[in-house]
């Protein structure tokens, strides 16, 4: 049997485009000898579609894809994602299914069982659990057809009350074939193929694996759909953050002919998170994933063009040369807005930066808005001292002239706010925190640092004078971050025991941590929940990003 992978790029609701994408690969597989085909979960609406599975439209409009796509199976058996309707008037109206589609027709649907909540994920609001387990029969082979989290439920505490391989297992299948939707981080590659690897060798059957890649806003799929054979080898890869289309042999032995083999040795790992913060960890798949993610969030938008603010500074830099990788230079527009406060080092790293990338750049000197301000205000703040009020002004004073051009010209601004920024509060609302995406909001300023080397790898885009400096905000005379916050160093690794591994503040301080300066690390971060609560979408590359999949009470009080 020649088994085909098709991992695509699907656009949430766009159905013309998905099944178009989807027809067009079951053709191509058929071309070349295919005798069955798998996509990714939910492929037919893409994934997740979040509320729009509570409109009926959206269900019917799936039901009509579904039909069109069964037209095609003939001559090859094809397997896609898609919700289905629950009949029997109990639980959710919905289930998350797998479609077996041969001969013209649906000859069977599985349903997902493992219905994940955690993290970014809330499939328990949309769905019903499955209820009976049942291999599909197909070409004298039996498969066990799951959906995702299905197959992660392995654990010896398990999350969820049902173990739907444990139930397929009974009924001799040959193969077991998954579709999936699995979010890119940048731990989460070990432990998939650890957990693949886990199924293989505790079912003694090999797994097709099929992986949804694109990106959805701020989620980003990295594809890397895969193939073990039963002695839990990995015989077929598909590319990182790229759709691929690829055809593996299935012989009667169980043996896998395809088109690479690689011992797999991984060992599941028991946490999401690794136990330190490692800035250097996966680099170049989180460069990728932020890539993928502001092209995607753009094409799939309908924009062309970014904007943001360029100050000469390590975030902003950063940030500019990803969208330039994303969009293309010409399409990234960068504004310098230098104030009485900005040294002429950074001006001059921010003209020779738009120079080394070849984006379009325009100065507009802030001075005359910001006295202005201050002249209108004189009434009120006559004979108080500047503070971080004036300094407020200045980053609104920007935000505002970003937007300004950004509506004129139909630009979308992006915001280069980092994570260690964003969990400390240390920006200003609806000024440096203005924005359509954040795109380094899930990477501490430690990894900021590691991604500007990595995009420097080959050739120096980023002047080495904007990586070497000490980062500044440059809102008052001689200002440095240090000024309002603990050394990076150490305030990432704090930040990281707290946000990705959810450690408390005792256990974090048991670590040989300063106690005081863990308490002061953490109460800026509760306190400023209010300011994230109000912040654009950001690109997750962590196994917890700031948005959907960390959800804090914006007035708590866990930490006095």
């Amino acid at each position: 049997m020649k088994i085909f992978l098709a991992q695509q790029n699907y656009h949430i609701g766009n159905f013309n485009s998905n099944t178009a994408k989807i027809i067009s690969a079951i053709e191509q597989a058929k071309a070349n000898g295919g005798d069955l085909i798998v996509f990714s979960e939910l492929c037919v609406c893409g994934y997740p579609p979040a509320d729009f599975l509570f409109f009926n439209d959206f269900i019917n409009c799936c039901n009509e894809a579904i039909e069109k796509i069964s037209g095609y199976a003939h001559g090859i058996a094809v397997i896609v994602g898609a919700p289905q309707k629950n009949d029997t008037l109990q639980g959710k109206n919905l289930y998350n299914a797998a479609w077996f589609l041969a001969d013209g027709k649906v000859k069977q649907v599985v349903q997902k069982t493992c219905l994940p909540t955690y993290d970014v994920f809330d499939e328990d609001r949309y769905f019903e659990p499955a209820s009976d387990w049942n291999v599909v029969a197909y070409q004298n082979k039996r498969i066990a057809l799951t959906v995702c989290e299905d197959i992660w439920n392995l654990g010896a505490d398990p999350l969820y009350t049902h173990c739907p391989m444990d139930y397929l297992s009974k009924q001799s299948p040959d193969l077991l074939i998954n579709l999936s939707a699995s979010p890119f981080d940048y731990t989460h590659e070990e432990d998939r193929k650890a957990i693949l690897k886990a199924n293989v060798l505790k079912y003694n059957l090999p797994v097709f694996y099929c992986n949804a890649v694109g990106s959805q806003t701020e989620i980003v799929f990295d594809g890397n759909s895969l193939v073990f054979d039963k002695q839990g080898n990995i015989c077929g890869e598909l590319p990182s953050f790229a759709e691929g289309l690829e055809g593996f042999l299935f012989h009667d032995d169980g043996t896998i002919t395809g088109n690479c083999f690689i011992e797999a040795s991984h060992v599941p790992n028991e946490e999401l998170a690794p136990k330190e913060l490692d800035s250097k960890m996966n680099i170049s798949h989180v460069h990728d994933a932020l890539v993928l993610g502001i092209r995607d969030y753009f094409s799939k938008m309908g924009f062309q063009r970014a904007i943001l603010g360029s100050s000469g500074g390590i975030d902003s830099a950063v940030t500019q040369a990803l969208v330039s990788t994303a969009l293309g230079a010409e399409s990234v527009q960068a504004v310098l807005m230098p104030s009485a406060f900005s040294s002429i080092h950074s001006v001059e790293d921010a003209v020779q930066l738009s120079k080394n990338l070849g984006n379009p750049f325009v100065k507009i000197p802030i001075n005359p808005v910001y006295e202005a301000f201050l002249s209108t205000l004189h009434p009120l703040f006559e004979g108080m001292p500047f503070n971080v009020t004036e300094e407020n002004i200045q980053s609104r004073i920007r935000g505002n002239l970003l937007m300004a051009i950004a509506n004129k010209f139909g630009n979308i601004l992006v915001n280069t706010s980092n994570k260690s920024e964003l969990a400390t509060g240390y920006g200003t609302l609806y000024g440096d925190m203005a924005g359509g995406l954040g795109v380094l909001g899930d990477c501490y300023k430690l990894q900021v640092y590691e991604l500007a080397k990595y995009i420097n790898r080959e050739k120096e885009f980023i002047p080495l004078t904007i990586i070497n400096k000490a980062p500044s905000a440059e809102l008052r005379p001689n200002q440095k971050d240090s000024d309002s916050l603990p050394d990076y160093n150490m305030l990432d690794r704090i930040l990281y025991q707290y946000i990705e591994r959810s450690l408390g503040p005792e256990e974090i301080k048991e670590m040989g941590f300063d106690p005081a300066l863990v308490d002061r690390v953490l109460k800026m971060v509760n306190l400023n929940e209010y300011k994230r609560n109000q912040f654009c979408p950001i690109i997750r590359v962590s196994p917890k990003a700031f948005g959907k999949g960390r959800r804090m009470p914006v007035a708590g009080k866990y930490l006095s």
